[in-house]
């Protein structure tokens, strides 16, 4: 009797579930950490705005790498699979015209932005201080920088005009010149004629960027400056230009990538001309494109444009590192 019971207890035993051990024993599920939790969510969050930028520019820059290495002057995105060569490339980087309208985009680019800086840091100084009226100018301020290129561009081109133009009745009347002159029809004076409209309209982003780094200044710093016997040129250099310097640097390589696409006023000022001596390369490239029908050529210049613009920003940011 007694070894059946002990055995029907060892039996009953082996169907019983095993007794549940301390917590720390049993086995959790796993869990994302609030950091990798943190992480996920914001690469969810940017999803939307990397497909976006994937359709609008990922994929039109594929295709312009794809056209740039089709063989043929007229090269279409159909004719992709004669073939892969470097031709357009090799005729980009050994054509002078292509280094000649480099250099006119510097000269643009560089002709536009420092004015339009040192205009826009005038004026956002002067909008830092205190004075009747000073809200009513800041939106007047802004009012070049909202205008359509185009539209300003119409009005330019009928102020720089040879006989009706304001601009040679002012310079004539001060007697700085003693006949009019045709802006836009000499090839001395037709990149100068197209860096003014263009700085009129970039000075008014300037004068917001930096008057936002302006407000962020302590007035502290400038009263302690101010006892120490610092003058308006010292407080400049030591209190005002640090302040602002790394929104300055973030501004002005925004702005001289704007430029050096820009469109909007040579093309209806001057096309290029006269004597392509404002074609810049975004004008190279629609002519190339649009104008000749030299797809493969124009897509080669684009890409060699960027990559241009792309090296300019490495550059500037490496030695902002550095400061």
């Amino acid at each position: 009797m007694t070894t059946t019971s002990t055995t029907g207890s060892a039996g009953a035993r082996e169907f019983l579930p095993a007794p549940a051990g301390p917590p720390s024993a049993r086995r959790r599920s796993p869990r994302l950490s609030l950091g990798r939790r943190r992480t996920i969510f914001g690469y969810a969050l940017l999803t939307p705005a990397i497909l976006f930028v994937g359709v609008l520019i990922a994929y039109p820059l594929i295709l312009s790498v794809q056209l740039s290495i089709t063989p043929g002057r007229f090269a279409s995105l159909n004719s992709a699979g004669e073939g892969i060569t470097f031709d357009h490339y090799l005729t980009v980087l050994t054509s002078p015209e292509t280094w000649a309208s480099l250099l006119r985009t510097g000269v643009y680019v560089v002709g536009t932005v420092v004015p339009a800086f040192a205009v826009g840091l005038a004026i956002a100084l002067l909008l830092r201080e205190a004075f009747p009226g000073r809200r009513w100018l800041r939106t007047m301020i802004l009012l070049p920088w909202a205008v359509p290129g185009v539209a300003a561009s119409a009005v330019f081109l009928w102020m720089f005009d040879a006989s009706f133009g304001v601009v040679n009745k002012l310079l004539m009347h001060l007697g700085l010149i003693s006949q009019p002159i045709a802006w836009y029809a000499d090839p001395h004076t037709a990149m100068f004629a197209v860096i003014v409209p263009t700085a009129w309209k970039l000075f008014p982003f300037f004068a917001m960027i930096l008057l936002a780094a302006l407000q962020t200044i302590p007035g502290d710093l400038y009263e302690a400056a101010r006892v120490d016997g610092a003058g308006r040129f010292q407080q400049f250099v030591h209190v005002t230009w640090p302040g602002v310097r790394g929104a300055a640097y973030i501004a002005l390589v925004i702005a001289s990538l704007g430029v050096y696409r820009e469109f909007d006023f040579i093309f209806p000022l001057t096309r290029g001309g006269p004597n392509d001596s404002t074609t810049t390369l975004a004008i190279g490239i629609y002519q190339e494109s649009f104008q000749y029908s030299n797809m493969g050529f124009a897509a080669a210049l684009g890409i060699v444009s960027i990559v241009i613009a792309a090296v300019f920003v490495l550059l500037v940011g490496r030695e902002r590192r550095k400061g």
